[in-house]
């Protein structure tokens, strides 16, 4: 296949610029260049800014694509823009959408394409949403051949996935774990949530790629391991070879108290507090030898040793330990006041 990826270098997408190039496709990426060691040796770049749609569809003059894929759109705008460009030069259009777009709260568990799609709490997930119905209605109109495709929480060696973290990444928990200091969790830890290693991943979109049957469809691609969030943290720990010393907090509170920048309301009430389950029958009947074959346990202590081997990887975030700090005391502080008000 004659595949352009808009992007390239992401947790998502360099796990699938990998295996295009193994299984012998002809990689062509739009990339601004600001990861070029993450570069697929022998793709065609085009080093532009995909906002510079004048420079980008000179680029594609005269070019045709079995498939193109947009990694880096999230507003309906930016999907405006691929259409102008890319119709009438690709035989698929790939969108990357987001399982967060699935109603909030969830009216059932188990996660499947028929789910309704709503959240009123991430505008992230909303954008998503209306990217998803501008693609649909230009292949009911047009015929543009699109796909969509619904990532959940998708990690590869680069970051250790958390649930709960700053501005700057995960790696400031990370390094609260290895002090020995108390994390925080969402709840009480309990709740279900579904992690799926990039590579993994890659092996069903591949599946999806060139699909005549994949053509107008919306489809998830996540692993079947389901865990809880005290078993990521425990994972975590064990990988580095601490103990995992768990605060518990509501949801409510942590959304309450974090700076806006971190947009906790979003990421945890919008998505991560939420106990999902995905049903992933619709990929397996696409995709008949998709297999997640990477369990959790295995791939985060990968995880952690790229990380703890990469100073590149490790970004402290003294603003986010401080903040965890004030939340434990803040609790710690309450939780002495009531007693004191009730004896």
């Amino acid at each position: 296949m004659r595949v352009l990826l808009i992007g390239g270098t992401g947790t998502i997408s360099s796990a699938i610029s990998a295996r295009l190039m193994e299984e012998g496709h002809e990689l062509w990426l739009i990339n601004r260049g600001n990861h070029n060691d993450r570069l697929q040796a022998g793709a065609h770049v085009i080093q532009a800014d995909i906002n510079d749609e004048e420079y980008v569809g000179k680029q594609l003059e005269g070019q045709r694509f079995d498939v193109a894929v947009d990694f880096i759109a999230f507003t309906r705008e930016q999907l405006e823009r691929d259409y102008r460009l890319l119709y009438g030069r690709t035989g698929q259009f790939i969108f990357i959408s987001s399982a967060s777009a699935y109603q909030k709260p969830l009216s059932h568990y188990c996660i499947n394409e028929a789910t309704p799609l709503s959240n009123p709490y991430w505008q992230y997930s909303r954008n998503k949403i209306q990217g998803e119905e501008f693609l649909m209605e230009k292949y009911r109109e047009n015929g543009f051949p699109v796909t969509i495709v619904r990532p959940s929480h998708t990690y590869g060696d680069r970051s250790i996935p958390v649930g709960l973290h700053g501005s700057k990444g995960s790696y400031q928990v990370i390094k609260r774990m290895l002090e020995g200091k108390p994390v925080l969790v969402h709840g009480d830890g309990s709740a279900l949530w579904t992690m799926t290693y990039n590579e993994d991943f890659a092996k069903g979109f591949l599946g999806l790629m060139g699909n005549i049957h994949a053509i107008g469809e919306a489809v998830q691609i996540t692993g079947d391991e389901t865990v809880t969030w005290n078993q990521v943290y425990q994972i975590i720990a064990a990988s580095l070879g601490v103990e995992f010393k768990p605060f518990y907090v509501s949801t409510g509170f942590l959304v309450s108290a974090s700076p806006k920048a971190w947009d906790l309301r979003g990421s945890l009430w919008g998505d991560k507090a939420n106990s999902v389950v995905f049903d992933n029958s619709k990929l397996k009947r696409l995709v008949p030898d998709f297999c997640a074959t990477v369990r959790l346990d295995q791939g985060i202590p990968w995880a952690v040793k790229y990380v703890m081997s990469h100073p590149e990887c490790r970004k402290e975030d003294p603003e986010f330990d401080r903040w965890c700090d004030c939340v434990i005391e803040a609790q710690k502080e309450a939780a002495a006041k009531v007693r004191e008000a009730i004896t």
